[in-house]
Order: structure tokens, then sequence, then C-alpha cells
């Protein structure tokens, strides 16, 4: 019997995509291992949203902030305290002080691809202090790692050509989306009432990170409505100093019909996607995308950029598109808009593309990677 420990920091809601996966992990091991002992590392504010369903599984308080001094030296102090024989770091932020084993899951390496001030809040001079710093810990993160966990064969690919590593090293377990939806007890008219949604929309849900390339779909946007009538975009994200600028600069341009409804619980984000006549993800850069694949599994045809992993994650099932041209954006809003044959075709191969991908599967052969290196 082992005694395993997974970094849950990022468990949950406040962890976005990280935090997706990590929940999804620990709630599938949860049922598939009754043998090896875990421990489940939390901050306070994600403390009480985990409660163990197996008694194999206890959660500890490791309350330190990501990317900060205190994850770097008092962290491994709490995780060799436990004499782990493995630990699991969900994301490249291992303290550079833990000596034990562990492995480590790389969902992308944005960083190394999109070190520009756009992407940070930061002074110039601390937002460099804190690259570099990022680089560092990433690098022996990558060295020093039993395995590394890949979100997709493009991501595999990526890191084998930043760094010197054994192509053997880095194990591929793809992501997934959730299959169980919660019903909510209002109807769609409410919900989407609630959040100012009153037109037929087009949508997108994530971050407004530079990357996402949200400028050039609103650019795009407006082209459409110039020919299409009384329709709104919707981006649904938590409000942030990404989402305040991009607001901003919707002001400015006086783009009419784009809806910032801001975050978007689960239960009524069911609805939100639903609804929509369209998704539309114009990403430069991911090492999984789920939203697409979210909006599948609801039944919505999806215009995505070709960009990275996307092509190799969402297969024939999405209309895809070079998102850095603005004109190819408009160009497939428009048609897959007035092609009913194209939307139903889109609506079937999705469904069928997502369910290529299980929680249940990753969580296996996750299990399967522990079991050989602890």
């Amino acid at each position: 019997m082992a005694r395993i420990g997974i970094d849950a920091r990022f468990y949950g809601s406040i962890g976005k995509g990280l935090g997706r996966y990590t929940q999804k992990l620990i709630q599938h091991l949860e049922k598939i291992d009754s043998e090896n002992t875990y421990f489940v590392f939390l901050r306070h504010e994600n403390f009480d949203e985990y409660t163990p369903s197996n008694q194999n599984f206890q959660k500890v308080l490791a309350d330190y902030n990501w990317y900060s001094f205190s994850e770097q030296i008092f962290f491994p102090k709490l995780l060799h305290s436990y004499r782990l024989d493995l630990m699991h770091f969900p994301h490249f932020n291992v303290p550079i002080l833990y000596f034990r084993k562990f492995v480590i899951t790389i969902h992308d390496l944005i960083l190394l691809h999109f070190p520009t001030r756009r992407a940070s809040t930061l002074s110039l001079v601390w937002y460099w202090t804190k690259f570099c710093a990022y680089r560092l810990v990433i690098y022996c993160a990558i060295v020093r790692s039993k395995r590394i966990i890949a979100v997709s064969q493009f991501t595999k690919k990526d890191i084998l050509s930043q760094y010197s590593v054994a192509k053997n090293k880095i194990v591929v377990t793809y992501e997934a989306c959730e299959k169980n939806l919660r019903e909510s007890p209002q109807s769609s008219e409410q919900i989407l009432e609630k959040y100012g949604i009153l037109r037929p929309y087009f949508l997108y849900v994530g971050n407004a990170y530079p990357h996402k390339n949200l400028e050039q779909l609103i650019s795009a946007f407006s082209d459409v409505s110039a020919v299409l009538k009384d329709l709104n975009l919707v981006l649904v994200g938590k409000e942030d100093y990404f989402y305040l600028r991009l607001k901003a600069e919707v002001n400015k341009k006086k783009v009419e019909g784009v809806i910032f409804p801001g975050f978007v619980s689960d239960q009524d984000l069911s609805v939100v996607y639903q609804q929509a006549l369209l998704y539309v993800f114009p990403s430069l850069y991911e090492g999984f995308g789920l939203p697409p694949l979210e909006a599948m599994q609801r039944g919505v045809p999806v215009i995505c950029s070709n960009s990275t992993c996307l092509p190799e994650i969402l297969g024939e099932a999405a209309f895809f598109v070079d998102a850095k041209v603005k004109e190819e954006i408009t160009t497939a809003i428009l048609k897959v808009f007035h092609d009913e044959t194209l939307r139903k075709e889109l609506i079937l191969k999705g469904h069928k593309q997502v369910e290529k991908y299980s929680w249940e599967k990753m969580a296996s052969e996750t299990l399967e990677i522990y079991l050989e290196n602890k």
C-alpha cells in the first residue's frame, strides 16, 4: 500500500480548468482505488468544498498561495512530514525544495509561448522577475519528475520541443467534459433574462487572456452584425482585469450587441450553452480545449480555431478557421448560421466526439502511472 499525495490547492471552481481536472481526478480515484492511502492538500478557501467519500482519502490544509515564496519554502516541509511514496502535482508549480518522488501534469506551455506583458497586471520589472522564476520552476519540475502527464499529443510534442526529456517519460491522458448535467429549477427564459441575454446569440465561454483572441472575435462579430440584425455575442467569464479591459475596448469601438454576463454557475451555464445558436472558440493556443467539447455535449455547433491541439481533440466535429484572420471567422459564422444541414451535421459529430473522452478513463490511466512510479 502506497502513500500518495495530490496537490489539490486548485481543486474546484477557484482553479478554473485546473480545478476541474483536479476535482474529477480525485472523485474518480475514490471510486477505483481502495488500496492506497491518499493525502489531498487543499487551501483554506476550498477546504470545505471537498469531502472524502473513500476512507482511504484524507484532506490536509496546505494554505500556501500558488506561485509564492511560501509555496516554495513551507509547502515542501509539510509534504516531507507525510513521508509520501509519490506526490502528484497537477500543475508545473512544484516546490524546488521537495526532494521525494513526484509526477506532474503539464496542461500547456502557454507561459513560454505568450510571455507578453499583455498577459499580466504586474509592473514590468516584477513581471520579468516572476517570469524567470516560473521558467526555472517548470524546468526543475520537468527534469526531476518521475513521469510527466500531458493532456494531449500536442502538449507532449510541445514539451519535447522545448526541453531535453525522453519521449517515454511523457504519458498522454486526455481530459473530458461533464456528461451528467445538473438541471436548473428555473426555466431557460428566466436564466437568460437573469444575465441580460434577450436575443438569439453566439457564445464564448472562458477567460479573456490575450491568447484567447477575443478582440478578433469581437471584430468579426461587428462585421457579422452588419449582415445579421438583432443578434448578440455573449462572452461568459468571471470579471477580472482582462474582461474589464475587453469591455473598455468594446465601448471605445462602439461595438453593439456584445454581452458580458460575468461568472455563470454550472447549472445556469448548461442552459446558456444549450440556447446558443453557435459556439465560437478563437483561441490561438490550448493544451486540451475543454469548452468546445462542453458546447458539443450540449448540442451546439462549434466554430473553432485550427491552432495547436484543437484539431486533435475535436476531430471532424468542428468548423475550423484560421482565427488570426478576422475574415475567416466572419465567413464561418455566416456560413454555419445560414446552413441548417451543416449545423445538424456538426451537432451529430459533436455528440460522437464527446464520447471519446472519459474522466473515468483519465483517472484509471493516472492510477497506473502512480503504481508504476511509487
